[in-house]
């Protein structure tokens, strides 16, 4: 995790490295799995529950049921790693007049 990190600047943010992208990724899938509980929408057509649940297995190691409450399950605990991950990858704050550090 020594060479990932997320910068922000006043219009945006970069996840830099492996497990910065993983991060995101898992946030995105958060997102995902939340938006398709909610509404039953999914965020784009290749987005099926099973393909959601397989990526959150892979990032928790758990094996999920298919339907409601696998996805459930799956949230609850993409958000335990998602808390966990963003304490361990350092963040990096674009100073106010936009130079390099």
């Amino acid at each position: 995790m020594e060479d990932s990190y997320i910068e922000r600047f006043e219009h945006g943010t970069v996840f830099v490295g492996r497990d910065a992208t993983l991060l995101y990724q898992a946030m995105a899938t958060k997102h995902a799995i939340d938006l398709y509980l909610k509404t039953g929408l999914k965020m784009s057509r290749v987005a099926t529950p099973s393909r959601m649940l397989s990526g959150v297995s892979g990032l928790t190691h758990k094996k999920y049921p298919r339907g409601r409450s696998g996805l459930v399950s799956a949230s609850a605990d993409l958000t335990q790693w998602i808390e966990a991950m963003k304490s361990a990858i350092p963040v990096k704050e674009d100073n106010a007049n936009g130079e390099d550090h």
